[in-house]
């Protein structure tokens, strides 16, 4: 699996709600030159949530040829409904997705031998597709405990796990268990550098929207242990960690990117946009970061 700084890559949308295909192209193009090493496609802050089946298709098909093998990218295939997520991982796999990133079932609340059976159903009917779980209780209010995630890593083409519980004596537990069965990633950007020092393989990252060079220097200091140069990293960016969630992501995260001229102002409901009142923050936070 990749390792280092893996882009939880936002979707650009017209002012309408519709997806900016030239924007999302540039994006793209943005990450690749300034060192990301890899792209998730639609995934949580891609907004996941309110992309039609179809919508959600062609951007992973649309990003994948932008790309066009210069890095991973890792296609956004999760849901609540097993038969959906089946579909969503299927399709990304002919398109040529290089893996699949499959969220906990949100909502409905499965219990564990339900999440196991779950992430098992989707392995078996696509197996040529690796795949990432993706535990992150603070949005689905269901947690995927360490022991379930150790059974599913006897599954072959269960190949990775993004740990965004942001709880790092758990993630330790977790890379102590899984004994490199599984690859884990941290899924949040406050404490990824601690759990990339204690074995995680990288992060997938938000902050890595609007400083993608940084965090990718951060996580290749994190991996190889260097613990010094990821500390000065990190310190560097902690200012977007915490302001780029000051409301619901995506909305701080789309609001920096348009105020860097990346990106249009546009979003979907019921996500708006930023609140006027934390603009000045997120701002200050960007040039705080070195980004403005």
């Amino acid at each position: 699996m990749i390792t280092g700084s893996l882009v939880a890559l936002v979707t650009p949308m017209h002012a309408s709600g519709d997806i900016h295909w030239e924007e999302l192209d540039r994006l793209v193009d943005f990450h690749i030159e300034n060192g990301t090493h890899g792209i998730v496609a639609v995934g949580t802050t891609g907004e996941s949530a309110t992309l039609d089946p179809e919508e959600h298709i062609q951007a992973i098909g649309h990003i994948i040829k932008r790309v066009a093998g210069r890095i991973p990218v890792i296609a956004g295939t999760g849901g609540n409904s097993t038969r959906e997520a089946i579909e969503l991982t299927a399709e990304a796999h002919k398109l040529g997705a290089d893996a699949c990133l499959l969220v906990v079932p949100y909502y409905n609340k499965p219990t564990q031998e339900g999440l196991y059976q779950h992430f098992k159903a989707i392995a078996e009917a696509v197996p040529g597709m690796k795949q990432m779980l993706y535990n992150v209780p603070g949005r689905t209010s269901c947690d995927m405990l360490n022991e379930t995630v150790l059974r599913l890593a006897d599954i072959e083409n269960i190949v990775a796990i993004k740990d965004a519980t942001g709880n790092i004596p758990r993630g330790i537990e977790l890379i102590e268990g899984l004994n490199g069965r599984l690859a884990v990633y941290s899924g949040d950007d406050a404490t990824a550098a601690e759990l990339m020092l204690a074995g995680a393989q990288g992060n997938v990252s938000v902050t890595a929207n609007v400083a993608p060079k940084a965090m990718s220097q951060l996580c290749e200091a994190a991996v190889a242990g260097d613990r010094e140069e990821a500390a000065r990293l990190n310190e560097q960016l902690m200012p977007l960690n915490h302001k780029l969630f000051v409301e619901a992501n995506p909305i701080p995260v789309k609001w920096a990117l348009h105020r860097m001229g990346l990106i249009s102002d546009g979003i979907r409901l019921p996500l708006t946009p930023l609140s006027e009142k934390f603009h000045a923050e997120v701002e200050e936070a960007l040039k705080a970061s070195g980004v403005l």
